[in-house]
């Protein structure tokens, strides 16, 4: 999975840098932030939709086809997104490392003192 993320980035950076005729990564960077999160949000809402839709008929293979579609919709349009604001893969890999050593996410919560 990390080759094909590293180069579909890489592909992203390509036409962030010299966007090609008819390219539509180029289209949403010429476009600019606003229509990136808004295709952001789409995809974000489509992924819900179709997983809703997938929990209802489990066993429909469409509908599951259907939800990894709107999930490569989404990883790309937020690979497309940190290209935009200069958010480097390899940052996000870190952080996702240092999250996977953690043994618990547990937060520690406050004990309050109602008697205070």
């Amino acid at each position: 999975m990390n080759d094909v993320m590293r180069q579909l980035n890489h592909t992203i950076l390509a036409r962030k840098a010299n966007s090609e005729e008819g390219s539509y990564t180029g289209y949403l960077f010429r476009e600019g932030i606003d229509k990136i999160l808004k295709k952001v949000g789409e995809e974000c809402s489509e992924t819900i939709i179709a997983s809703k839709s997938l929990e209802a008929d489990s066993n429909d293979t469409q509908k599951k086809t259907d939800l990894e579609n709107e999930i490569c919709d989404l990883i790309y349009h937020l690979l497309v997104l940190m290209a935009a604001q200069n958010i480097p893969l390899s940052d996000i890999e870190s952080i996702l490392q240092e999250r996977a050593k953690k043994t618990s996410n547990k937060k520690s919560s406050k004990i309050i003192d109602k008697n205070s």
